[in-house]
């Protein structure tokens, strides 16, 4: 999930050559894990769930050429929201939204009038070919032939008018934010109530540190080279540190693919219009994403981005339904104007390592799932020994393709504060009708049937996505160290992460 990790804005989109992006390799298991064994997945299907086995039908997609920004359509159901006009402007008071609903009305009405009078040329343009097929007196044809000139310029003119009007329409309606759950509680951030709390923070019989206290003393990290290379927010984990890293990483991705999730690793570059479909704004005024210089391309702020576009203009098959997946990847934030001590050291930065899970179902099934992720996200921090609260956000939190979403804060001894640590958000069908991706439902004539004809099809209808941080790296170092420090100077590293470390069990000062 994209928001809420990185609250803030900034005026201009930042943009980077492309000889400064670096790859990067997935992750390893640089340690035998004696409870987990990759070849032994408990997944419910086969592992290549990625194969064409899953897709009915994929439409065409035309070759784009960088640099050139693709046209793209959302399938939003207008006549929905002509028909639900005041349930729309309400939501978008809610939401705090500046999308102008009567804008798109307004504009969807001179669409439909527009629409109407080119079938009507059309039709005439029609007419007036048939009536030149047969014998016609000379002087007869020639006028039908300047009416026809005549009928098809004007035609031409009014489609253009209509391809114009059309995209005028998309640019407007897509500010339109998805409609929100009715438990959601209105208002702002201070509005959101608590969904559960779990733990109690620690005791401490000494000075708490913070986690760049620790960090410093136990030479875990290195900020100020960082800053000289990169800039600031940007930092080396050294050390333990980076065993840290990769077992929460390989440790995460094991507890999640045994509740039945196919992980992935995902490109790290996408392009602009994968990025809108997925419901983000990469060169609006207050964006989080770096734009690629003299490219339509974009750095991702989160693997929601790449899976989401996984099965773009796509009919998946029902039996497949619901698909989980996992992914990993590196994220890339502008984070502009964040400053203060609440926001130093690991806690806000521009480059991070995260897991994520991504769910395509059915629409019934959303609720379920919405469930079945927080419920994931409670356990595995519970595991882990954390004292944190999960939180029903308030409906103008709410990023626009979010139905709902439930955040997790934790608490943190050295910023003396909780901090937020993932969220899970139900899309419902707002990305799926911006990336094209449905479903064909499998329709009782089908069951019955012998036979298989498209006329006992059921008619395609839009997955619902869900989204959630199953680990955000950064985050979960400064819960760990702040947390299990000790009088000694020294971090405990909790039993689940031990096998991931090589059986390392304490983080301990260097002896000199």
């Amino acid at each position: 999930m994209m928001t809420g990790l990185h609250g803030c804005s900034c005026s201009n989109h930042t943009t980077l050559k492309l000889a400064s992006i670096p790859t990067f390799s997935s992750p390893l298991f640089p340690f035998k894990n004696p409870t987990f064994s990759f070849h032994k997945s408990p997944l419910p299907r086969p592992i290549n769930a990625l194969s064409s086995a899953i897709v009915q039908t994929t439409t065409t997609k035309a070759p784009q050429d960088q640099g050139v920004k693709p046209q793209w359509k959302a399938t939003i159901d207008f006549k929905w929201i002509k028909d639900n006009k005041e349930a729309v402007a309400a939501n978008l008071r809610n939401r705090n939204s500046d999308a102008d609903l009567d804008l798109v009305l307004h504009l969807y009405d001179k669409m439909f009038t527009l629409q109407k009078e080119v079938e009507r040329v059309r039709g005439e343009r029609n007419a007036v070919a048939n009536r030149m097929k047969g014998k016609l007196d000379p002087s007869e044809r020639q006028r039908l032939i300047e009416e026809g000139k005549n009928l098809k310029e004007g035609l031409a003119a009014l489609e253009d008018d209509l391809v114009e009007l059309n995209d005028e329409l998309q640019q407007e309606a897509q500010c339109i934010p998805n409609m929100t759950h009715p438990d959601v509680p209105i208002g702002g951030e201070d509005c959101s109530t608590i969904r559960k709390m779990v733990g109690s923070s620690p005791n401490f019989s000494f000075p708490v540190k913070d986690h760049l206290q620790l960090g410093k003393e136990l030479d875990l990290f290195d900020f100020d080279a960082a800053a000289e290379v990169s800039g600031s927010k940007f930092y080396y984990l050294k050390n333990e540190a980076v065993l840290l890293e990769m077992a929460l990483l390989n440790w995460t991705l094991s507890e999640v693919m045994k509740r039945g999730f196919t992980p992935l690793t995902t490109p790290e570059i996408v392009r602009s219009s994968v990025v809108e479909k997925c419901g983000f704004q990469p060169r609006a005024n207050n964006t989080q994403i770096y734009s690629i210089d003299n490219s339509d391309q974009c750095l991702i702020g989160t693997a929601e981005i790449p899976v989401g576009g996984l099965h773009m203009d796509s009919i998946l098959s029902d039996s497949f339904l619901p698909l989980k997946y996992v992914a990993f990847s590196h994220c890339f934030r502008t984070e502009a104007g964040a400053a203060g001590t609440a926001t130093r050291g690991l806690y806000r930065v521009h480059q991070f390592s995260k897991v994520e899970m991504f769910i395509f179902c059915r629409p019934e099934e959303s609720e379920h799932y919405h469930q079945e992720l927080i419920k994931i996200e409670e356990d595995l921090f519970s595991s882990l020994g954390l004292h944190f609260k999960t939180l029903d956000m308030a409906s103008a939190d709410l990023g626009a393709p979010a139905y709902r979403k439930f955040d997790v804060e934790a608490w943190m001894p050295g910023l003396e504060r909780f901090g937020e640590i993932s969220s899970a958000s139900n899309c419902t069908d707002y990305q799926s009708r911006r990336l094209g991706i449905r479903y064909r439902p499998v329709s009782e004539a089908q069951v019955t049937s012998a036979k298989k004809s498209k006329g006992n099809l059921a008619p395609p209808q839009f997955v619902h996505t869900l989204n959630a941080t199953a680990c955000a790296v950064p985050r979960m170092i400064i819960c760990l160290l702040e947390n299990y420090q000790q009088e000694d100077g020294s971090v405990l590293i909790p039993e689940p992460l031990r096998p991931f470390m090589g059986g390392l069990s304490v983080i301990a000062r260097k002896s000199l």
